[in-house]
């Protein structure tokens, strides 16, 4: 008996229930009580790419009608190819029965002729992330979507209000950002446009639930909630890496903190060309004189975008079945080129502070976000973190973390980062993430 109550008092049991609690809280929007959300039954993905097969099936999987759409056959005949592999490895590894297999893959229209979104009730647009793009593709929603079906951008950064402005409908309009591989990340969020109404919103986090997700509401910013912490917590990491540290021992660093990946490692599989992209969209709004690590870019401008390139920031070797990523000079010799070129001499950096800098990142683009309203409370910034970037669950999140910290001890810390971050960096104020516990 004794052992159970010293386990219920543990860190870590601690941790995990301010994780539940974490998630129950994120699900309570007093803006949206009593508000009913509209029918949904029939679904329509427009993109057949990872990001758009993985929505589809997640669709399937939640007993929707799906219709997926493309505008090149190849690539229409390849989603659905991927769809039917998923399936089929499913089946022969007991996941779901033959039955169940042929009833999801029953449920599933493909095509080229748009003309059906005016049977649907829910429109996601999974296409290339290029404001352009995602508007011409809403306006051909908007022409063809039938009156009162909601109209949902798979956006991971991109400004909605700019994609609804391309409807005449912007009312309809929300995000439903899923994380990759759609089908397994449990992390939605849904993202509330300036004129999104309330149904709509309503409709996004149940249908959010219905896919077995967790979703969280979020306001239209840069990023979001995720890929904003997410960006402050890889701009650190770079800094340290320009500082002396090798992406190697940062990406050690945080999975023996317990992150599922390092975010060198995680910036590889996803492709150095999607961030580098977001770069490029941000540069205009960059503060005049703001500190900015080059190595990302220097990557990208060799052709090095990740692992589907065969070199990022390590060098993949294909070995069986496994691809493995390989500490690479070239890396080592590009990186001190960047530090002698603003004069920098390289120093040790210890885990320990590693740890701490990342933490510390995020824990202060957290608390600005609390401050622009763009998280409506405190510990969705953990719900976020846990399901849809590999934070540990054991740790609670970044919140849990802060809390743990104090109010002196966490002024103190961000006052630390703002110094070692240099010029361009932004102070949050760490009173909003410890005021729900007063």
């Amino acid at each position: 008996m004794t052992s159970h109550v010293h386990l219920d008092s543990s860190r870590e049991a601690s941790a995990l229930r301010h994780q539940s609690f974490a998630e129950c809280e994120s699900a309570k929007q007093p803006s949206l009580a009593g508000v009913s959300p509209r029918a949904v039954q029939r679904v329509a993905v427009i993109g057949a790419g990872t990001m758009g097969t993985g929505i589809a099936i997640t669709a399937l999987d939640a007993g929707f009608d799906v219709l997926l759409l493309e505008q090149d056959g190849t690539a229409l005949d390849r989603g659905v190819a991927r769809i039917q592999a998923h399936y089929a490895s499913r089946t022969r590894a007991g996941k779901v029965t033959a039955a169940q297999a042929a009833d999801r893959e029953g449920r599933l229209r493909a095509g080229l002729d748009w003309g059906g979104l005016a049977e649907v009730d829910l429109v996601v647009e999974a296409v290339f992330e290029e404001l352009g793009v995602k508007q011409a593709v809403f306006r051909r929603i908007d022409a063809l979507a039938r009156p009162g079906a909601v109209l949902a951008s798979n956006t991971s950064y991109l400004d909605l209000d700019a994609i609804a402005a391309a409807t005449r409908r912007p009312q309809d309009v929300i995000g439903l950002h899923f994380f990759s591989p759609a089908q397994v990340m449990r992390l939605l969020e849904v993202v509330r446009g300036q004129a999104s109404s309330p149904d709509v919103l309503a409709t996004g986090l149940a249908m959010g639930r219905r896919l077995g997700k967790v979703p969280v509401l979020t306001g239209n910013a840069f990023g979001f909630i995720g890929n904003r912490l997410y960006s402050a917590y890889r701009r650190q990491c770079e800094f340290m890496v320009e500082e002396g540290a090798w992406p190697e021992q940062i990406d050690a660093a945080l999975e023996a903190f317990g992150f599922a990946m390092g975010p060198f490692a995680v910036a590889d599989l996803s492709g150095l060309d999607i961030a580098w992209r977001m770069r490029q969209a941000q540069a205009a709004s960059r503060a005049a004189g703001a500190r900015y690590v080059h190595v990302a870019d220097r990557l990208c401008e060799r052709g090095r975008l990740g692992r589907k390139a065969g070199a990022g920031y390590y060098r993949y070797e294909e070995g069986g079945t496994t691809v493995r990523p390989l500490v690479d000079e070239a890396v080592h010799a590009l990186i001190r080129q960047c530090r002698a070129d603003k004069g920098i001499e390289a120093r040790h950096l210890a885990a320990s502070e590693i740890v701490r800098r990342a933490m510390l990142a995020i824990v202060n683009e957290a608390a600005l976000l609390l401050a622009e309203g763009v998280a409506a409370h405190a510990t969705d910034v953990d719900v976020v973190l846990v399901n849809g970037y590999g934070f540990p669950r054991r740790e609670g999140g970044a919140v849990f973390w802060a809390r743990e910290r104090g109010e002196a001890a966490l002024s103190e810390d961000l006052a630390w980062l703002a110094e070692v971050s240099g010029a361009g960096a932004v102070r949050g104020d760490a009173c909003v993430l410890l005021e729900a516990e007063r």
